[in-house]
């Protein structure tokens, strides 16, 4: 082999080396600069719960149910309206002078029929209140619902009319509707509203509570509250 075919061997590599290393590093670049795939959106849940829960007196660990109000389709899956969700409260504590009321409740699970699947979502600081009745509809009662201010669409439908809004519950107001039964689906309103004087907060674990400066926070069973798998902030 001549000394002239070498060089040229030589050259070759020289030069197709610090290609090759260049194309290598320009596909490391674009591996590490890969936008993170988009988290799923939240998911909500209307719910109304199997049993009263009060902040403070409600133990932590109680293991505690809740009716679905409405049919919710979950990452493909229809869950169908009556569906029950099981799960626990994972944080309760009273008002006191120097501290707020705090509640925090946890599903794990769905179940209908014979069919299940594990979710994680949280009580939030929404609610669905019930509906005025429109004026074919008065029969001089007033309805039975809880506080809020904040109205937001949860979508269309048949019922009509606008949210009511009344006070957080006091002591008695609870143990007062403890026997009332589910506040039926065509009665509550389409707008989903924040509880008057409620805050809801995220740990770092990902934990949602909810809490009250001013009051003791209690659950009924004649209210549509509303899960979600995460916080749900106001215009959404």
């Amino acid at each position: 082999m001549s000394i002239r075919t070498i060089f040229a061997g030589f050259l070759a590599m020289a030069v197709s080396c610090p290609v090759a290393l260049l194309g290598q590093q320009k596909a490391d670049q674009q591996k590490a600069i890969r936008p993170p795939a988009i988290a799923s959106a939240t998911q909500e849940f209307p719910v109304t719960m199997k049993q009263n829960i009060i902040a403070g007196k409600t133990p932590l660990g109680t293991k505690v149910e809740a009716r679905l109000s409405i049919a919710t389709l979950m990452a493909g899956k229809v869950i169908p309206e009556g569906a029950i969700f099981s799960g626990v409260v994972v944080e309760s504590a009273a008002r006191s002078a120097s501290s707020p009321s705090r509640l925090s409740v946890r599903m794990n699970s769905v179940q209908w029929k014979k069919d299940s699947v594990s979710v994680t979502a949280y009580l939030t600081s929404w609610y669905y209140p019930l509906r005025m009745p429109t004026n074919d509809e008065a029969s001089g009662e007033s309805p039975v619902g809880i506080h809020g201010d904040i109205g937001m669409q949860r979508g269309t439908g048949s019922r009509s009319g606008p949210p009511t809004s009344q006070p957080f519950p006091t002591q008695g107001s609870t143990q007062q509707g403890a026997d009332l039964p589910s506040a039926p689906t065509s009665n509550v309103s389409d707008h989903r509203m924040e509880m008057k004087d409620v805050a809801s907060e995220q740990a770092s674990d990902g934990t949602l509570s909810i809490s009250s400066s001013r009051t003791n926070i209690k659950l009924d069973r004649s209210t549509t509250y509303v899960l979600a798998t995460g916080p749900l902030a106001s215009g959404k």
